[in-house]
This record gives structure tokens, C-alpha cells and sequence, in this order.
């Protein structure tokens, strides 16, 4: 059974068993514009909750991606290196960024719902 979570910093965090995949959401796509440089973690990387795991640039601005959950990098999706546009194309499908395995379980009660993610990008955040 497959899970989908948000965070505060606009990653969607997709659960499957053991394993998390992760992206940026369609609203953080929409806030950076077209998006002309993507950096992707090394598969291998152990990464802690809020890590920096890599990086998303467009024509206006570049943010960090952040680590939601601990675990390591089991998958990095390096195909977004040559096309970074696919993020503006299908941010939550073919444009995650990379899969990690789940290091604490629990540290997925602090992800968001799709409605409590939903009412942040209302407010504005």
C-alpha cells in the first residue's frame, strides 16, 4: 500500500513499504517557473531528516531540496540532469527526484496529509 505526504517545503513524499519517494510538489514547480537545473543525490548517500539532498534552479530562482525523512539514497533519478523540464512537465510522476529507504518510521507522523499541505499553499506559505 502506497502512502503520499507533504512537507512544509513543498516535497511530496510518496510511501511505499520501506521505501520513500521524493519530488517537489506542482505548487513548487508553479512558484520557481520553468526550471533549467536539477541536482540529484548519490545513490549511497545517507541523509538525516532535513538534509540537503540536492537542488532544483529555474530562470528565477534555486532552492534547496530537503531530506523529509532519515534513510539512505537507494535510486536517484539522474535522467533530470539532461531534462530538467520534465519537473514543469510532470513534477509529481516522471520528475521525482530520488527513492530512499525509511531509516525511523516514525518520523513519517510528521509529515503532512494532502489536506494539511493543501491548506498551507491556501494560506500561502
Amino acid at each position: 500500500m502506497s502512502d503520499l505526504r507533504f512537507t512544509e517545503e513543498h516535497e511530496w513524499v510518496l510511501i511505499e513499504g520501506d521505501q520513500a519517494t521524493v519530488g517537489i510538489t506542482d505548487h513548487a514547480q508553479e512558484q520557481l517557473g520553468e526550471v533549467v537545473y536539477v541536482e540529484v543525490p548519490e545513490v549511497g548517500k545517507e541523509l538525516n531528516r532535513n538534509d540537503e539532498a540536492g537542488v532544483v534552479e529555474s530562470v528565477k530562482a534555486a532552492s534547496e531540496i530537503y531530506a523529509p525523512i532519515s534513510g539512505k539514497v537507494v535510486e536517484s533519478n539522474d535522467a533530470l540532469a539532461d531534462s530538467p523540464e520534465t519537473v514543469n512537465a510532470d513534477p509529481m510522476g516522471d520528475a521525482w527526484f530520488f527513492k530512499m529507504s525509511i531509516a525511523d518510521s516514525s518520523e513519517l507522523e510528521d509529515l503532512l496529509s494532502a489536506d494539511d499541505y493543501k491548506k498551507i499553499v491556501e494560506a500561502g506559505s
